[in-house]
């Protein structure tokens, strides 16, 4: 959950590491540090802001050119100055940052206390660097491979020591790492906008694969400690694609980028009268496939619930959606015949991660929704789709979830087109208007007036319902979600014929309701659950199609989007939704780009 950055170089890495740290912030943390070392290691942490990192680093003396940083997501151990990372042994000599959990650190620890180490912090990872100790003959990546054999668990580590100056090492094993490459200067990071700015060259690595880096070398290794090679990959965007671009907060710019987003996922896949083309993916692969699992968290499992609509209704093929810090536990039943598809934005979430690794064990196929080159799930799956949204900086996801909502469409496409579940010409008929959604969703995005007067009025509410049917019910999930990530206003989604089962009890006068009313064959239906709420006196905004004339007194207030086949709405009908939740938090104050608490990529259990 945290954020990692190392360097050694030509250049001050005290700036490097700081400067790493910043592009890392979205990733979200609590506390922050780094430490330097030149003949000796310093090491600085502060609990909060970056910015209180940087006021405390000028009390003291960081010259030198090679060093680890890090911003901290707490796990164990309150969020503080002691639990902040790097992590030192007791004589200063060793200093580690970590990403992950260390599942066995109680018991190493108490190893450890018997060995005579003494603990300062609350956390699982100052156990590495006094293990790492207890191997140190005089050569750190030996140490590094021998206490990595010990620990159970995730980590990401970044190690540097005293008496190897001129040497960082580091491994991964289930959390993100990658190597940057540089001309007299290389770079670890937990992800690549950390050292964008330096260069575009990479290695991704793999799981259990150490490097040691040096200023005009890089070797990598296995835990056996056998030399391994690896490809060079390019990273091809650029420093200013992880900027706001001219908008007051990431997430704007990111929700104003949907329609290229979009774009860019369908391009080369969906083409009119031509058969879908999904990557490296065999029009036979999924032939014998008879039940499909979707496994997400969060926003990519409000995307699941669209795609098993979508799925069953094109292919006719049975699809179950679990949230995937459940699915494990509870014995799902798996066959050769099952594809189990994950969904995760970073390619890292370590629950949708577990859950893959599960359903590998039992033999079923894998298929990955991702939006990463290079990240754990899509080296991991059986096959991979891409999404192609581009960085996202905002913590609360957009442009990755409305990509993700495409990309099954494209899934579910692709599979009906060899099934014969439905006719020829209506397939046809949903690809011609799927490439229309770029379109649709730029034209909902010129309602964001209205999105931001809904905002001014709503924003001192204590309690919101969003209310839906089908798979405007699963955009309701989405929406209010978004509004209580960055807004922190408690919001509830219901479906519309649950509302006399019990939640009807918390209309009151002016309670808010924001109802989604798009698909016309659940219209009759809705309309009488909207009425329901309207005569307990509910504030009523609505999100209906151009083309919906009926029934409009029962809203006090509306917004148009684009007409289009029900299947494709929830692409449509989620942007004003994002705005809403948007301008609530601007009209609140809050942190948009950085909501209390949450992390952008999810990397522990």
């Amino acid at each position: 959950m945290c954020g990692i950055v190392g360097y050694i170089g030509k250049n001050e890495a005290k700036n490097v590491l700081i400067d790493g740290l910043a592009k890392l912030e979205y990733r979200g943390y609590d506390s922050a540090g780094i430490s330097v070392l030149n003949n000796k290691i310093t090491t600085v942490k502060a609990k909060g802001q970056l910015a209180n990192l940087v006021k405390k680093s000028k009390d003291f003396n960081l010259e030198g050119n090679i060093g680890i940083g890090h911003t901290r997501w707490a796990t164990h151990g309150e969020p503080s100055d002691l639990n902040s990372h790097p992590h030192l042994t007791e004589n200063k000599k060793i200093s580690v940052v970590h990403n992950g959990i260390i599942e066995n650190y109680e018991e190493l620890r108490e190893e450890l206390k018997n060995k005579g180490k003494k603990f300062v912090s609350q956390t699982d990872t100052e156990v590495v660097p006094h293990l790492i100790e207890t191997f140190y003959e005089g050569n750190l990546l030996d140490a590094v491979i021998k206490a990595t054999k010990r620990i159970e668990g995730s980590y990401a580590l970044g190690v540097i020591c005293e008496d190897e100056p001129d040497t960082v090492v580091a491994v991964r094993k289930d959390s993100p790492l990658i190597v940057g490459l540089g001309d007299g200067e290389n770079f670890i990071a937990s992800d690549i906008p950390a050292i964008l700015k330096h260069t575009k060259d990479v290695y991704l690595l793999n799981d259990k694969e150490f490097v040691v880096l040096e200023k005009d070398k890089v070797t990598l290794f296995d835990e056996n400690k056998n030399e391994i090679k690896k490809d060079v990959y390019k990273v091809t965007f650029d420093d200013t694609a992880a900027q706001k671009g001219g908008f007051d907060h990431f997430m704007l710019k990111e929700i104003y980028e949907q329609p290229k987003a979009i774009k860019d996922t369908l391009a080369g896949r969906v083409i009119p009268k031509e058969r879908i083309v999904l990557d490296n993916i065999d029009k036979d692969a999924f032939q014998n496939i008879e039940r499909i699992f979707i496994v997400a968290c969060g926003t990519a499992y409000h995307a699941g619930l669209i795609g098993k609509n979508a799925i069953e209704r094109l292919s006719g093929v049975p699809v179950d959606v679990d949230i995937a810090s459940e699915f494990r536990y509870r014995n799902p039943i798996l066959t050769k015949n099952t594809l189990v598809m994950v969904i995760s934005q970073s390619g890292e979430t370590a629950d949708t991660l577990a859950a893959l690794r599960l359903s590998k064990e039992r033999g079923c196929k894998t298929f990955a929704i991702t939006n990463v080159v290079g990240s754990s799930v899509s080296r991991e799956a059986d096959y991979v789709l891409y999404t192609h949204a581009g960085p996202e900086i905002a913590v609360a996801s957009t442009k990755a979830y409305i990509t993700q909502l495409v990309a099954l469409y494209t899934f579910a496409l692709y599979l009906a087109q060899d099934r014969n579940y439905i006719e020829r010409e209506k397939i046809e008929s949903i690809k011609e208007e799927l490439l229309t959604l770029s379109d649709k969703v730029e034209k909902s995005l010129e309602n964001s007036k209205i999105s931001k007067e809904i905002a001014q009025k709503i924003h001192k509410e204590t309690d919101i319902f969003y209310l839906g049917r089908g798979m405007d019910y699963a955009v309701a999930m989405e929406g209010s979600l978004k509004l209580k990530e960055i807004s922190y206003i408690h919001s509830e989604p219901y479906a519309g014929g649950e509302l006399k089962h019990g939640p009807i009890a918390l209309i009151e006068n002016g309670t808010v309701v924001i109802c989604l009313n798009t698909n016309k064959e659940l219209r009759g239906k809705m309309d009488s659950n909207i009425k329901e709420v309207v005569t307990r006196g509910a504030y009523i905004v609505g999100v209906i199609p151009e083309s919906y004339t009926d029934n409009l007194e029962t809203y006090n207030t509306i917004i148009r989007i684009p007409d289009t086949d029900p299947i494709l709405s929830p692409v449509a009908s989620v942007v004003p939704l994002q705005l809403i939740a948007y301008y609530v938090a601007i009209e609140k104050d809050c942190n948009v780009d950085k909501p209390r608490n949450l992390a952008k990529s999810v990397t522990v259990e």
